[in-house]
Parts: structure tokens; sequence; C-alpha cells
């Protein structure tokens, strides 16, 4: 049986309905009902009925903090897909993340090594992947730079991937993905979800940069024939296709009929907005998104490299003009 963390966010469920596709049995954990039901909802848009759901998935509500529950979930697993994470560019979120990202995983990689899971998949980020010379792509080999100044959620996807690779020199049998922006249907309230809900709406701003993008039925496929292959301890770089912000949202804005992106953010405009957000955060409750160590990347290139999958698995990632039309099918 698969164990699923972050079963109710995007990537896992999605992931969820490709292994009920595949008639693979799943103990999916959820935190709250209303994320439950959403990500049901997400899993009925694929050619799933409700007796699929149940035949195929055992929901299990538990948290990944929550040692004894989780131990309890490892009860007859054989392999792991670690989906669930938490995403912030809020400074006032750095403890929290490092502790569900960090911490999570140290007990997902723990309780695999004690139940014998004979292979462990983990969902990173290219966020936790180093940064190459200006004009080369960045590989699964590009190792961080002495002077790069990662955010938080940098930090603690970096710290996760660590804990997993510490599990795999115990002797758990593991492959990390390290994905590009994800976009997918189904959640728009957090992470990369919340981008793809404005590129509906109609991106009005738009940021000179470019950078990795892959759709979440691509990773969601490339995770399941990496857990059916022999790969073992090694990790891979997910990115469909590196584009700007300005042709993502001119991609969308043909598909939802609304005005394509017009306005190139400026520096200065994003550093009066950190100071704004300051101000704001200082006399109310309000948690900032921008800090000084981000805006900097939001004017630089960012090239990714996804060679490799495609030259193990023979993996055909779809572009962002096929991906974009099935998501605007879905929703």
């Amino acid at each position: 049986m698969n164990l699923l963390s972050g079963a109710t966010g995007l990537v896992g469920a999605h992931l969820l309905a490709q292994l009920i596709l595949n008639k693979a049995k799943t103990r999916a954990l959820y935190r709250t009902e209303e994320k439950k039901e959403q990500a049901i909802a997400v899993v009925l848009n694929y050619s799933v009925s409700e007796d699929d759901i149940s035949e195929h998935v055992e929901w299990m509500q538990c948290d990944i903090l929550d040692i004894p529950k989780l131990e309890a979930a490892f009860d007859r697993i054989t392999h792991v897909y670690h989906c669930a994470g938490f995403i912030s560019n809020s400074p006032s979120d750095y403890k929290m993340m490092r502790k569900v990202n960090i911490e999570g995983t140290a007990n997902m990689v723990n309780l695999s090594t004690d139940f014998n899971v004979i292979k462990f998949c983990h969902v990173s980020s290219i966020a936790a992947l180093g940064t190459p010379l200006v004009g080369e792509a960045v590989t699964e080999e590009t190792p961080m730079a002495e002077d790069q100044k990662p955010s938080a959620y940098e930090i603690s996807k970096y710290g996760a991937e660590m804990e997993v690779w510490r599990a795999s020199q115990e002797g758990l049998d593991v492959v990390i993905v390290n994905p590009g922006i994800i976009l997918g249907d189904g959640f728009y309230d957090s992470g990369s979800g919340t981008l793809l809900m404005k590129l509906k709406q109609g991106l009005k701003f738009y940021p000179p940069k470019k950078t990795g993008f892959v759709g979440v039925y691509d990773v969601s496929k490339a995770m399941i024939q990496l857990m059916s292959s022999s790969i073992v301890n090694q990790r891979f770089v997910l990115v469909s296709e590196n584009l700007s912000f300005k042709e993502v949202g001119n991609q969308f804005s043909k598909l939802y009929k609304t005005s394509p992106p017009k306005i190139e953010v400026k520096p200065w405009m994003l550093y009066l907005a950190w100071c704004f957000e300051v101000l704001r955060s200082f006399f109310t409750s309000y948690k900032r998104q921008l800090t000084l160590e981000v805006i900097p990347g939001l004017f630089e290139d960012s090239l990714y490299s996804s060679e490799k999958i495609k030259q193990e698995l023979n993996f055909k990632f779809e572009s962002l003009e096929e991906y974009s039309k099935t998501i605007h099918q879905r929703s």
C-alpha cells in the first residue's frame, strides 16, 4: 500500500487521482475535512468515480508532526509519496516552515526506515537548487553558491532534502523531484495556485523574469514512473519550459479572454511595496509577503534543465500551451 502525505495539496490531490487510475491502494493523509473535500473535487475531475475513491483510498486524518498518529499511518505501507509541506513568503512563518518542512520530513523518513518501506519519493522544489553561472541552466548537480542568499522557504526545502539524503545513507531507497513553478487546477488560495488565479483573471503587472514552469499532471506522472523504476537515491528537475511571466500571462489571457500583461514591474516598485508592507505589518496583524532577499531574484532569469529525467525515463513533458488548455477545461 502507498502512503501519501499532503494528499489535500495541489500535487497530492492530482497524484492521488493518478494513483487511483492505476488502481493503486493508497492511504491518504489529510488535516481538515474542508481540505479533504477540496481534494476529492479535484480527483473527481479525472475519469474517477466516488466508488473508485472508496475502493482505492483509505483516508486518515493525521499531521506529520504528530508522531504517535503518524506511526499508525505506516502500518502495511510499502511505498511513500511525501507531498506535505508549508509554503510561505512571510518571514513570520519561518519557524513553522522549518518545523513542517524539515522536522516533518525527518519524521516521514525515520518512520519509513523503521517500517522497512521499499521506496520513498520526496517532493522538493527548484528553490532547493543552486544558482549557475550567467546563461547556464540549473541541473541536479548545480551546487549552492557561497554567496547565495536563500529565502526562508529555500532554507526549509534544502533542509528537508538533507533529511531525505541522510535517510538514504541509512538504507532507505529514495528519489527526490524538484519541480519548477507548478501550474494546476483546484487550489487557488496558496502557493502557485494564487499565481494561477491571477493568470486566469488577467495578469496586469509582471516581473521581467524567466524561470521554469511545469504542469501538475507531469509532476504526478513523473513521480509514479520514478517510484516504479529501479532508480534510487537520485533527484530530478521537473521543468517543462523556461518561460517569462509575460509569456505565461499572454498564453492564459488568450484562453480566458482577459487583458494580457502590460506593466513591467520595476525594482523601485517592489522596494516601495516592501516599505508599505513593513509599516502595515508593524501596525496590524498583516503578514508581509515581500523580503529584501527575494526582490533581486525577480529581475534575474533562472533557467532549468530536465534532460536527466528525459534521458533516464524517456519522459515527455507537456508544453505550456497543452497544459494550460487542460487547466482551462477542468476549471
